[in-house]
């Protein structure tokens, strides 16, 4: 799947004066919502999409400074603000239930979204969140170091402009738990999609995400362990940086959980083993426990 295919695939909505990259497949009655991961975007997803369309209709969007998403200079990429566009993008597709699909920097996003259903607000039925390989516990990640340079306010946009294709994907293929399954064409589509609007000239503000995950850990941690909403933990076993500890601690704190261990797989766990990832997300959606009865 090239840059120019997948580009072709997905239409732009207009959110809040922003350009929004969108994938919107299948004709299912559920409907199946994913929020991505940092620093990649919706392509993540080609291998798994032929699968879950099947079972659901998907759509998948490019966070703003993202993928094929504008990457505006004066923002704050804020994960509060991504959940913002991410409401709004669903209410203008007028959807009414969703099931909630979500993976590292999403996770965080999704949790935003969990939180002020707790409150009351909720335009959109969420149905269930499934999600994974996130650092929402920010105390336990293992950073690369590049991410934790990222971040820094004076040395992050800095570095951030010195990135090169080599060094993304050097840092890219640390995070597989089998680099034989890595697809060098996904490296070099996943470097287009870094290239397209120049993401490296907001990279250190995306960047400051982690900070957040320290900030608000009351606010996401704490409304995981209030919500009432069905929450599938879909972890990969080998992930270097959401290290499986993790989710073991998560599955602890969150009342309405399951939990499901991919074995043998690193951090892009969808394009690692598209087949198990896409299956493992439909059994669980598909087998929901009745925690209220």
């Amino acid at each position: 799947m090239t840059f120019q295919d997948w580009q072709k695939r997905g239409q732009y909505h207009s959110i809040f004066n922003r350009q929004v990259f969108v994938i919107d497949e299948g004709e299912a009655e559920d409907t199946l919502v994913v929020l991505h991961g940092y620093p990649t975007c919706s392509y993540d997803y080609w291998k798994v999409l032929p699968i879950l369309t099947k079972r659901f209709r998907v759509i998948i969007h490019d966070h703003l400074g993202f993928g094929l998403s504008d990457k505006p200079k004066n923002y704050s990429y804020s994960l509060i603000e991504q959940a913002d566009v991410a409401i709004q993008l669903w209410k203008q597709l007028d959807l009414k239930k969703i099931h909630l699909l979500a993976h590292d920097y999403g996770t965080s996003v999704a949790t935003e979204i969990i939180a002020r259903r707790n409150m009351g607000y909720e335009p959109i039925e969420i149905k269930s969140a499934t999600i994974g390989n996130g650092s929402m516990l920010i105390e336990m990640a293992k950073l690369l170091p590049i991410q934790k340079i990222l971040r820094h306010k004076f040395w992050g946009p800095i570095v951030a402009n010195m990135i090169s294709e080599s060094i993304f994907k050097r840092n890219m293929r640390k995070i597989w738990a089998d680099r034989s399954k890595i697809e060098e064409e996904e490296l070099t589509v996943l470097w287009q999609m870094l290239e397209f609007k120049d993401t490296f000239s907001v990279m250190h503000e995306i960047s400051t995400y982690t900070k957040e995950r320290a900030f608000f850990w009351n606010r996401w941690i704490g409304g995981l362990a209030k919500t009432d909403l069905p929450i599938n933990l879909l972890w990969a076993d080998k992930d270097p940086v959401a290290i499986i500890e993790m989710a073991h601690v998560l599955h602890k704190k969150i009342p309405n959980n399951r939990l499901k261990i991919l074995p043998n797989l690193g951090h892009y766990l969808m394009l690692e083993d598209a087949d198990l990832y896409a299956k493992s997300v439909i059994e669980m959606i598909d087998n929901l426990p009745n925690w209220s009865a």
